[in-house]
């Protein structure tokens, strides 16, 4: 304030001190706001990156444990490396399970193999209940093998319009629909498929349809982005995905950039 100017009287005095403070309380509440919120995004952004790892390697771990607890009693113990180590090893038996499964397949693929099979199965067909408790499991069992081959129609996925008309819902195409009910083809069309219509985040349990193949909107989607659709209940979708790539990537040439040492003049 220069000389010239006319002294302030207490009012005004005292007026410029509360409006001083009323702009530092505002500032100090704007920051400790914006504080607030970059430590919710950082706390986000970690359970983003945290969450799916640890999840699957829980699930990865009790995977492992569950087939341990399983075949490891069936293994000799001076076959165990449990026996001359002082910890358990986990995952020997998951591969051991792996190295069986690998030849009883091969031992299916001769002729010693193919008929210890049938007699196997001719026993099993003569009990009652375990027959067709048994030849249910063995027909998901190969339908799932089959369908998950390479060129595959279960490789597929469609739209069709369910519950009603209007209303649209993803399905998984596993084939071209033969045997009784092809042949007395439901509506008078006889070129009809099969799909799979799982219900919502429950993707074990849905509906097996029959229908023309000219109701079966074709998807340009893979099974796995298909599968991430319906789990989420449509929160996650390929264009959601392929834009959270493509913000990770600016991200990392922004850093890029701004580790580049400026040129010099």
């Amino acid at each position: 304030m220069s000389s010239a100017d006319p002294p302030k009287g207490p009012q005004e005095t005292s007026a410029e001190l509360r409006a001083g403070l009323r702009k530092l309380v505002r500032d100090d509440s704007s920051s400790g706001w914006h504080f607030g919120a970059r430590l919710r995004n950082y706390f986000l952004t970690g359970l983003v990156i945290v969450g799916p790892v640890t999840i699957t390697l829980y699930f990865a771990w009790w995977f492992i444990n569950v087939t341990d607890a399983w075949i490891k009693p069936f293994v000799p113990a001076a076959y165990l490396p449990d026996t001359y180590l002082p910890f358990p090893i986990p995952g020997f038996g998951l591969a051991v399970g792996l190295v069986a499964l690998t030849l009883i397949g091969a031992l299916a693929a001769n002729l010693l193999g193919r008929t210890l099979i049938s007699f196997g199965e001719q026993m099993l067909g003569g009990m009652p209940i375990v027959r067709n408790v048994y030849s249910a499991l063995k027909q998901i069992f190969e339908s799932v093998v089959s369908a998950t081959g390479p060129g595959q129609t279960f490789q597929k996925v469609g739209l069709i319009e369910f519950p009603s008309k209007g209303l649209w819902s993803i399905v998984f195409v596993t084939g071209e629909t033969t045997g009784e009910i092809g042949r007395v083809m439901p509506g008078g069309d006889g070129d009809l498929l099969t799909v799979f219509m799982p219900t919502g985040i429950v993707p074990p349990t849905g509906f097996v349809c029959f229908l023309p193949r000219k109701d079966v909107v074709f998807l340009d989607m893979t099974i796995e982005d298909a599968a991430k659709v319906i789990i989420s209940a449509g929160m996650v979708t390929p264009e959601s995905q392929a834009k959270l790539r493509e913000l990770a990537e600016q991200s990392r040439r922004g850093k890029k950039n701004k580790n580049k040492p400026a040129p010099v003049a």
